[in-house]
């Protein structure tokens, strides 16, 4: 399983003019009492740009693309899919992601944000949260993912005007 390549992939740090940030409940997700929460995130398309890919991401996962990117992540990450997941997740073909994050500022209203708009839809409910919640929340395999993206991105949590200042040049 180890020669299998990782699936090129984008995230999305959606921050509101409060300096919280989007996540989601995955709709596949069968075990409800845990609650696992995650950032959108998805798949680059051949010869696509990852800053073409989030915002498509966003709009097929969230039904919104009202965002600007403030900010880029400076590394590809990485995680691994655990062995029993692997044949059941990416049908198979991949042993995890290598992904290249983004801040961005949600130009919208929380009315624009419709999980529903797209015919298999990625998550069943979201809410804001505090960055510095979500490794806590995500599925362990991603929880180092998450401590990377959290530290890379917490001044736009800890100062929400820079949400709004930050120039992604």
């Amino acid at each position: 399983m180890n020669d299998l390549p990782y699936r090129p992939n984008v995230g999305a740090a959606l921050f509101n003019r409060q300096g919280l940030v989007f996540i989601g409940r995955r709709a596949d997700q069968p075990d409800t009492s845990k609650l696992l929460w995650q950032m959108p995130q998805g798949g680059i398309d051949e010869g696509e740009d990852p800053c073409v890919a989030v915002l498509r991401e966003l709009e097929e996962e969230i039904g919104t693309a009202r965002a600007t990117i403030i900010a880029e992540h400076p590394d590809w990450l990485t995680y691994e899919l655990p062995e029993d997941v692997r044949p059941h997740v990416l049908a198979g073909r991949y042993r995890g992601q290598r992904q290249k994050w983004f801040a961005l500022r949600f130009d919208g209203i929380d009315a624009d944000i419709a999980l529903d708009r797209h015919t298999h839809p990625e998550f069943v409910e979201w809410r804001w949260a505090e960055l510095t919640e979500l490794p806590e929340l995500c599925v362990s395999f991603k929880r180092e993912v998450y401590e990377k993206v959290t530290a890379s991105f917490s001044r736009f949590s800890n100062d929400s005007s820079l949400v709004d200042q930050a120039d992604p040049d």
